[in-house]
């Protein structure tokens, strides 16, 4: 790849960055610099398979959608068939392709974890039903976890109880985008809340975005935030196995989101009138207090990961706690 090419890959990543995430986005300048390269890179790709199974852009509609005609498993099916071919090493055309093999051939990304990812935009395209916690795990799984995975691998993560930790972040962040955005993803008709526990708070699922349900639903989605806190308290263990300036950055985004979701709980009912974010002044906040945790991580007793218990155990691992993998929750 030449300089050029390379220097235009590095703006496309990070226009991607600014526009679909401005939480994560201020998070990773304080990577260093190919630190941040790789994790733009991943996150353009993440973005860009994200935007083409809804087909939008950056998040938001390309057109009206009178004039859309979009054929999600076909997008689908490509987005399979290029990420096979960038592991193979075939030239990249598409720039968030050409992004995705500079930085998985170069950290050495599991294929399994990206084929991972593309399972949980198939789990939207065949309109899956989450029933119960575990189901919601599952998919925040797919979505996030696997991100939080990967971009582990980035930071030359390769123990698993570090991956773990890495994981539940990343299910941690999607618990709190649930809570978030839970009208604006029934106006699309998705809902991840578990029906259990709208059931349980009087709600009918196909109706979730009923004004008179408001109330009931403050209740459902400070469960969702509720739940996400084990899993930030796990990821902040995670970050004594980071170095120093990657440490500092992932504490300052588990502290951004996971503020976004303290807001939500704190709103109630009115959660959903304006969309929650994080000013400005509270993000240079959450970041001097990045800094702190992950200055304080450099000095714990041992650098030995304790064992998690009672959380929800990624595919594919034993859980160490109970000799088992899959729900550790209840619905």
């Amino acid at each position: 790849m030449t300089t050029q090419a390379g220097e235009n890959l590095m703006a496309h990543a990070t226009q991607t960055i600014e526009v679909g995430s401005k939480s994560f986005a201020a998070a990773a300048k304080l990577f260093p610099p190919a630190t941040r390269r790789a994790v733009l890179m991943l996150y353009a790709w993440c973005r860009h398979c994200d935007d083409v199974v809804d087909g939008q852009e950056l998040g938001f509609a390309s057109a009206p959608a009178s004039q859309v005609t979009h054929d999600a498993p076909f997008e689908l099916d490509r987005l399979y068939d290029n990420t096979r071919r960038a592991y193979e090493g075939e030239p990249m055309r598409d720039p968030a392709f050409a992004a995705f093999q500079e930085v998985a051939l170069g950290h050495a990304i599991a294929p399994r974890y990206a084929y991972d990812h593309l399972a949980g935009f198939a789990m939207d395209v065949n309109e899956a039903r989450y029933r119960t916690i575990d189901d919601t795990l599952r998919y925040c799984y797919h979505v996030a976890g696997v991100v939080g995975l990967m971009m582990a691998s980035i930071m030359g993560a390769r123990d698993d109880a570090v991956l773990d930790r890495a994981c539940d972040l990343g299910l941690a962040f999607q618990l709190t985008n649930i809570a978030r955005d839970i009208i604006d993803d029934a106006a699309i008709g998705r809902c991840y809340v578990p029906d259990a526990w709208l059931i349980e708070a009087g709600i009918q699922p196909d109706l979730v975005a009923l004004p008179r349900h408001r109330a009931a639903l403050a209740t459902v989605a400070a469960r969702l935030v509720d739940h996400a806190e084990p899993y930030y308290a796990s990821a902040s263990i995670g970050l004594a196995a980071l170095p120093l300036r990657s440490a500092w950055a992932i504490a300052t985004a588990r502290n951004v989101y996971r503020q976004i979701g303290v807001e939500v709980k704190r709103r109630g009912p009115r959660a959903w009138d304006k969309r929650v974010g994080t000013s400005k002044a509270t993000k240079l906040r959450l970041l001097a207090l990045g800094g702190l945790q992950a200055l304080a991580s450099r000095f714990g007793s041992s650098r030995e990961l304790p064992v998690r218990r009672g959380l929800w155990q990624r595919p594919g691992r034993a859980d160490p706690a109970a000799g088992s993998a899959g729900p550790a929750t209840a619905a």
